[in-house]
């Protein structure tokens, strides 16, 4: 990949020239590229809706995705989206002038979920629930609006192990967020194309970049929140046996249903061993 001025999409423009920020650079945009490939994410001509929060996550999808349209590797085109929640303290100007400057082609959206989901959640609870369902309805109507087939979200490697643990815990079920999947309504995908890559890879790649990053401060602020709790379990494993999220990973990519117990998913009533039929007398060899 080169960095010269004309040869690299504006979103990597100044980006650093050491041989460990290319060499992480590198691994992103060829993860991004296995998953886009090994989901069968790439529908040509087709329209994606990326969504755009302003946190690290988000900000090294858009310029992954970018990257690999600019090279002619991604046969779509990209409309980025930001949604404005009404948060109080929100810096709305940000992401604007941020996707101007970067000639990103995009759309931001001013819906006040905020208070709904303030007047909705008892004090003290969490507001992660409704607050992203609302935000997830509101994505489905633009995605509906700009003639989107796709609605592409920033969730990661550790984001999918989290939920994977969250569902485990506390909602007795083996389940977490797949990197494809079609919406209720049956007429959207969602894909997440980092669904490989690791969380502080997105975090050193955004910083190296310097993107203008926006906090949640909605439920950043409440303590004892579920996800934050099965976090610091994963971080004392990766502590004390480095590469453990990685092979947990590749776990959920090797699932086998007929060493699980869910008769629903393995039809264990209808298992039947090889049966060998029993030696008859005159089969018995005579003794000498």
């Amino acid at each position: 990949m080169l960095d010269d001025a004309d040869e690299i999409h504006p979103l990597f423009a100044g980006a650093p020239r050491t041989t460990g920020f290319r060499k992480l650079r590198k691994r992103i945009v060829r993860q991004t590229r296995e998953a886009i490939d090994q989901y069968g994410m790439i529908e040509p001509g087709a329209r994606w809706l990326v969504c755009l929060s302003g946190g690290k996550d988000s900000y090294t999808l858009l310029a992954v995705l970018h990257e690999l349209k600019w090279r002619g590797l991604l046969p779509v085109d990209l409309l980025a989206c930001n949604l404005d929640q009404g948060q109080p303290g929100f810096p709305a100007t940000v992401l604007p002038e941020f996707l101007e400057k970067m000639g990103v082609p995009h759309r931001i959206e001013y819906q006040d979920t905020y208070s709904v989901v303030m007047d909705k959640v008892p004090q003290g609870r969490t507001y992660c629930a409704l607050c992203s369902r609302l935000r997830r309805g509101n994505l489905y109507r633009i995605a509906r609006e700009e003639g989107c087939s796709a609605v592409v979200l920033g969730h990661h490697r550790d984001d999918i192990l989290e939920t994977f643990f969250m569902n485990l815990f506390h909602g007795g079920r083996l389940a977490t967020m797949p990197p494809k999947l079609v919406n209720e309504e049956g007429d959207l995908f969602v894909y997440r194309p980092l669904a490989h890559v690791a969380e502080d890879d997105c975090a050193r790649f955004a910083a190296a970049m310097d993107y203008p990053i926006i906090p949640c401060d909605l439920c950043g602020s409440q303590d004892g929140l579920q996800r934050q709790q099965v976090k610091a379990i994963l971080d004392g494993w990766e502590k004390t046996r480095p590469g453990r999220r990685q092979v947990m990973f590749r776990a959920l990519m090797n699932a086998r249903p007929s060493h699980l117990l869910d008769p629903e998913l393995f039809d264990f009533a209808g298992l039947e061993r090889n049966r060998v039929q029993p030696r008859t007398d005159s089969e018995i060899p005579l003794l000498r």
